[in-house]
């Protein structure tokens, strides 16, 4: 039987899938670099082509976490309905839904970031997610702009300023999971008065009367922090 050569972005979606199988299975401190690749049935060279570390597995994962989030957004950016400020609220309304869609999963997979020796790997992953959903903040701020909707000189220096929000609250998050239920608590109450300030820094950066800009909603946070519990993130093996 003639050998079956795979695409090389094939075959390195298909170790990211097996990756993932593992690290939410196992999770990601108990699963090794070996197990995927055994998982994925190629040998450790062919691995090292793709990925050059148990990191990097993880920084691709999270990047493309953040292109499939991505494309969920990007009928709200093409939406003649909406205007520039309908379509700033519109993709961080999906934003959020989606985040509280994919939370168990999601911190089955990447609370080891905000792990205190892995700090690098979280800014990291929070680049990678940048990367990606920038280019689409900046044409809708530069939309709003030319139509007077948004007043600001820098259209990317916001962008850059909304995904900065994310690990801003790095450290609030870190404590409540190397805490117990009190700590969470305390955090989840941080964290819901950090949006509302954050709301007010970017209703002012653009322009915009106080209450414009919705970057949470009653409920959201805790939606996302409590997920941790259910996916059963940092249960001791």
């Amino acid at each position: 039987m003639p050998r079956v050569i795979k695409h090389p972005e094939l075959r390195r979606e298909e170790l990211l899938d097996h990756a993932q199988a593992l690290f939410l299975t196992q999770g990601y401190d108990r699963a090794s670099l070996n197990d995927v690749i055994a998982s994925a049935g190629i040998s450790k060279g062919a691995f090292y082509h793709y990925f050059a570390s148990k990191e990097a597995l993880l920084e691709a994962l999270a990047d493309r976490f953040a292109k499939q989030a991505l494309a969920g957004v990007q009928h709200i950016s093409d939406d003649p309905g909406l205007d520039p400020l309908g379509r700033l609220n519109g993709l961080l309304a999906q934003s959020r839904r989606a985040k509280i869609d994919t939370a168990p999963e999601a911190w089955a997979l990447f609370e080891t970031i905000f792990r205190p020796e892995n700090l690098v790997l979280f800014h990291r992953i929070n680049l990678a997610a940048s990367a990606s959903f920038s280019p689409l903040l900046v044409r809708i701020i530069q939309q709003g702009v030319e139509d007077g909707t948004f007043r600001t000189f820098d259209p990317e220096g916001v962008a850059d300023i909304v995904m900065q929000f994310g690990m801003a609250t790095h450290d609030v998050v870190a404590k409540a999971i190397a805490g117990g239920d009190a700590d969470m608590e305390m955090a989840i109450e941080a964290l819901e008065r950090r949006v509302r300030l954050y709301e007010i820094a970017l209703d002012r950066i653009l322009g915009l009367p106080d209450g414009s800009i919705q970057i949470g909603e009653p409920g959201y946070i805790r939606a996302v922090m409590t997920a941790r519990r259910k996916s059963g993130a940092g249960k001791p093996s």
